[in-house]
């Protein structure tokens, strides 16, 4: 069964342009399926969030944060999956399933309602769904949020403080 709408435009068109710089991962490839280690338990996953290594981020980044966003989602207004808020500039890698989480760093809760990274499970019998990783250089040291905030809050604050930003695209479908 599937949902037979459009794909969604890419979040990240949407909004004022900046600069890019360069995310990789030992885990996830652009435009290449999820491994079963990254996808949510609930459609036979691990639920690990994925190695991630940034580099050539602009010389005035004080800090960064870290999202996963499902713009394809049959919700309207996507799904994300992490916020990672108020990572030190200092750390530009995160282990595959990171824990504990750098001193000052926390998640704000996903759209499953945890405050931690939520894999991928999109319906079964959809299209191939895209999950877009960012790594956005901030301006300052930390945004001015709690782990409180919705997600929508903090893109609303990265808004005002994002340097540049890298991201990575890989794609994820349960076979109905």
């Amino acid at each position: 069964m599937s949902l037979d709408r459009a794909l969604a435009p890419d979040p990240y068109d949407l909004l004022p342009q900046v600069p890019a710089f360069t995310v990789t991962s030992a885990d996830v490839t652009d435009g290449q399926p999820l491994d079963d280690l990254f996808v949510h338990t609930s459609v036979g996953g691990k639920n690990l969030s994925p190695q991630l290594s940034w580099s050539g981020f602009p010389a005035g980044t004080r800090g960064f944060v870290v999202t996963c966003f499902d713009p394809d989602a049959p919700t309207g207004s996507g799904f994300w999956h992490w916020v990672l808020v108020n990572l030190p500039a200092s750390v530009t890698d995160l282990a595959r399933g990171i824990a504990p989480l750098p001193d000052g760093a926390f998640c704000v809760r996903n759209d499953y309602g945890d405050r931690d990274y939520g894999g991928s499970a999109p319906p079964p019998g959809d299209r191939a769904h895209r999950y877009v990783f960012a790594v956005h250089a901030i301006d300052v040291d930390g945004l001015e949020v709690t782990p409180d905030a919705s997600p929508a809050y903090v893109g609303f604050n990265l808004a005002f403080h994002t340097l540049a930003r890298a991201t990575i695209r890989p794609t994820y479908q349960v076979r109905g």
